[in-house]
């Protein structure tokens, strides 16, 4: 049976937040300051020669899916970093030893990382306005793709830094799973141009689901089902959930 110690749940979370915030300028600023940096690159580059994507502004079309892939880069970081680092360091034993069960340490775990890559998803919201008149189609669409890929990725930045024995294997799933499943989602382009090939790759893509729904949360327009992504996005995430308990339950490479 699951045990819901509120009180421990919220603790461990407090201090994920408190952990990240310390460091907010590279945690929180610098993601902001990259999506900024990729906007102005594509918008410089593109602007000339391509001004529209499915008859919506490239800057607006682009700027959706910088949002998401801020949040979901930095979900997955802070999952993979903060575990890492406990177990690097030998201090993982303080929170293995806390009156905490496993399905608390997972929830713990992972909403800390929902909670940073939300508040790097608003920081980087807030900075793109300035440059890019973004409205809100759907806010239900809105709250459930932030929620959707931020627990995507937190359980997998668990899961990585709970099996990772050194910080090379944490940058490898960063650099070579990451980065190019991230790139290859749509962030900046429809799908719908690519060769049958990419995608069908696209849509085999959980990465893919999560922007595609955040800019139709924005722009109102899909590159596929809404219902269909969502409920692969929903079967993945209880998957995930599943494992990252289980990890803790047997305590994979936490407990000697």
């Amino acid at each position: 049976m699951f045990s819901y110690n509120y009180l421990c749940i919220f603790t461990l979370f407090k201090k994920e937040v408190f952990r990240f915030l310390k460091v907010g300028i590279q945690t929180v600023v610098g993601p902001a300051i990259s999506s900024l940096l990729f906007l102005a690159v594509f918008s410089l580059a593109l602007g000339r020669s391509v001004n529209q994507i499915n008859n919506v502004n490239l800057a607006e079309f682009i700027a959706p899916g910088l949002i998401m892939m801020t949040m979901l880069q930095n979900s997955f970081a802070n999952g993979a970093s903060s575990i890492g680092q406990s177990k690097f360091q030998g201090n993982i034993v303080d929170v293995l030893m806390a009156p905490l069960s496993d399905f608390e340490l997972a929830i713990g775990y992972i909403f800390g990382s929902i909670a940073r890559g939300v508040i790097c998803g608003l920081v980087t919201f807030f900075a793109i306005l300035f440059f890019v008149p973004l409205s809100i189609y759907s806010y239900s669409a809105l709250f459930f793709y932030t929620l959707m890929g931020c627990f995507m990725m937190g359980s997998m930045g668990v899961m990585v830094g709970i099996w990772a024995d050194k910080w090379d294997q944490q940058q490898g799933i960063t650099n070579f799973i990451v980065l190019p499943l991230t790139f290859l989602s749509g962030t900046f382009y429809s799908i719908s141009r690519l060769p049958e090939f990419w995608q069908n790759f696209a849509l085999i893509n959980p990465f893919f689901y999560n922007i595609d729904g955040l800019r139709y949360s924005f722009i109102g327009k899909s590159d596929t089902h809404l219902l269909y992504g969502a409920l692969i996005l929903m079967l993945l995430n209880i998957c995930l959930f599943f494992l990252c308990y289980l990890m803790f339950k047997k305590g994979y490479k936490l407990k000697s």
